[in-house]
This record gives structure tokens, sequence and C-alpha cells, in this order.
């Protein structure tokens, strides 16, 4: 019998997955709830018609804003569904209980093979510091949409860096471990962007294994995805874009790693696992949850 799977909102993100799992080649019928005219799915524009569809795997792609009463919906009406939220979960922190169904973030870097290379090498290791850097800039993100007019740009639809970045957030406590302090945070608009929502963030803190630095900007034109660990007898310099990791030992050997990896390479194995039922690498609701409550903490944060 074929998998029917839902994808709500058709923006980059849900043409994305669309796209993916239709070349999968996977047996699956797929349905698009929006409200553009779309010819290459079924499209739904109501949401009382999610029911007689009754799909198996839902994919929520709306605008970051929307993700909350879209779920809420979800988990009132259906049961026994996987869920995949994209990225980050709600755009503040919300009251909301999963018991019907199985729902998931989609942090799809833990599926980067650079950062599990990381989480594996550091296991029973001494870490001194961890500096974390995503520098991008926000007009560029998205072909054919104005920036200006994209939810990033919006406070109010769930924008600004910290939201939109937590992809690095999600990574610092996947691999380690909780927050445990904030010693400093910094979260500004400074750029020349026609935006309203925050452009900078800069946190320092501490995890249960390590200090770390958070940079996060939306306005640099020299784009930069990138991780160091300094730990005890070795230091990694590790480049998300160019998929290359950088080892150097107390005794000055270094060592070069790099990695095939594609713009889908992490979406692909994202939803090949949630379509297996393999939830062993993907963030869960609670962790989701958790990390809404640490950005809404560090937004807050007075010194």
């Amino acid at each position: 019998m074929k998998k029917k799977i839902l994808i709500i909102g058709f923006g980059s993100i849900g043409k994305r997955h669309a796209s993916i799992i239709k070349k999968l080649n996977l047996q699956t019928n797929i349905f698009i709830f929006s409200s553009r005219n779309i010819k290459l799915f079924k499209n739904i524009r109501k949401l009382s018609n999610i029911r007689k569809i009754d799909p198996d795997y839902i994919i929520i792609c709306s605008k970051t804003s929307d993700h909350y009463n879209h779920l809420k919906y979800i988990e009132k009406n259906l049961t026994k569904k996987i869920i995949l939220v994209e990225k980050p979960l709600f755009h503040k922190v919300k009251k909301l209980k999963i018991l019907k169904n199985k729902v998931f973030v989609g942090y799809n870097l833990r599926q980067h093979p650079v950062l599990q290379y990381i989480k594996k090498f550091i296991r029973n290791k001494k870490i001194f510091s961890v500096d974390i850097a995503c520098h991008s800039y926000l007009p560029s993100w998205r072909k054919n949409i104005n920036y200006k007019k994209s939810y990033s740009a919006q406070r109010n639809l769930g924008g600004g860096v910290l939201l939109d970045l937590s992809h690095e957030l999600d990574y610092l406590i996947w691999i380690f471990k909780n927050v445990t302090n904030i010693y400093s945070a910094s979260v500004k608009k400074l750029s020349n962007l026609k935006i309203n929502s925050e452009d900078y963030a800069f946190v320092s803190g501490k995890t249960k294994l390590s200090n770390f630095t958070v940079s996060l900007n939306y306005f640099s034109l020299n784009p930069k995805r990138e991780i160091i660990v300094d730990g005890k007898n070795f230091s990694i310099k590790a480049d998300l874009i160019n998929n290359s990791i950088e080892i150097l030992n107390i005794n000055k050997k270094k060592k070069l790693i790099t990695f095939k990896n594609n713009k889908n390479h992490t979406y692909i194995a994202q939803n090949k696992s949630l379509l297996n039922n393999n939830f062993s690498q993907v963030c869960t609701f609670n962790e989701g949850k958790k990390l809404i409550t640490l950005i809404d903490k560090i937004k807050k944060f007075k010194k």
C-alpha cells in the first residue's frame, strides 16, 4: 500500500521536501496543503481535508508562526502519525502536549557527516572550549524571493538569527550536552538590511561538557559555517560548507578529512530515517521545546 505524505506549506523548504521524496522513488502519494495552485502534486486548501486524506507522514513547512496552530490541529484530529516540523519548532515558547502522535523537529544538520564525525571523535575526551560560527547574507538565501518579504525579515513571523540559525544551538546541545549556564548574550539588529528581526547574535556559556561561544549573523558577505573544538591534546577545525575537518594533535601532526555531501544529503537522510521509523538521530519534540526555551532565555538575558 502506498504511503500518504502531506506537506503543509509550499515555500522553498516545502518544495525541497516534495522534490526529495518524489526522487526517492518510494511508493507514496504526495499531498500539498497550500493556498497556491500546485500542478505537480495533489493540492488541498482546507485543514479539514487532512482528516479525509489520513496521511501517514506529515511535514509542517508553513511559516514558523503557524507551526503551533497546524501541529495543534493535527494532534487533536489524527493519531499514530509521524510528523516532522521544520525548524524551529515554534516562534516562541508554547504549551502543547503530544500524546497521540510522534513529532520531530527538522534539525537536519544532525545528519551532516562532519558533525557526526565530531560527535564520535569527542566521546570520552576532555573538552575545553567550543566556538561555533554561522555567518551569511540574508538577501542571497532564497532565489526569486525578496528578502524583505520573507519570514526571516519579520520578527512576528519567527524571523531573526536565533530562530533561523538555531541549527547551531541544536547541534551544540546534541554533541556537547545541555547548556548549563549563559555567561553573556548579545542579540541585536546591527546592519542596514531592511528587516525588523535581529541580524546578529553572540552567546557565550557552558554545556555539561565544555565552555562555548556561538556567533550568528545575516549580513556577512563572507559566508562561514564552522566549529572549532579545543580539547586535551587536540584541536579540531571543521567547515560545514566545504565538508572538511582538520585535526591537530599535541605533536602538531595535522590530519585533514573531507566528506562527500551536497545540499540535499542531510534532508534525504532525515526523511529516510523518519519514513523507516528510525528515530535515533532526529530531534525530538521535547528537545525542540527545550531549544525554544533556551532561545527565549538568551533573548531576555541581562548582564
